[in-house]
């Protein structure tokens, strides 16, 4: 499934998954509140919501009232697991099929690896 056909409130969670994996949210530390993550990507703060309660129901955030979202201690690893296998999954089948069709060698991938 191609990005532009996910649901919005997926595509926000994406990019809230992200931005955990890639370190800019570490365990314990704030989310950006609802209505500031929807004013920095344009989005319905419901939608914000929603992709937030994605988190809150898998146990990778807690909420604290008056406060606000915080990564939960040992979130990043677990979405990393859940991240990877779902690559390996969804995407990766897809991916291995059209290398296959192209007829693409290794050394043709790592040659573009860093593009």
């Amino acid at each position: 499934m191609s990005g532009d056909a996910q649901p919005v409130y997926l595509r926000l969670r994406d990019t809230i998954a992200a931005a955990i994996l890639d370190g800019s949210y570490r365990d314990g530390d704030p989310l950006p509140s609802v209505r500031a993550f929807a004013a920095e990507h344009g989005a319905n703060p419901l939608t914000v919501a929603k992709a937030y309660q994605t988190f809150q129901d898998e146990g990778l955030v807690n909420v604290r009232r008056g406060v606000g979202m915080f990564v939960a201690p040992g979130a990043t690893k677990r979405l990393l697991a859940s991240e990877r296998q779902a690559f390996l999954d969804v995407q990766w089948p897809r991916i291995a099929a059209t290398i296959r069709r192209l007829d693409l060698s290794v050394a043709e991938l790592l040659e573009h690896s860093d593009a």
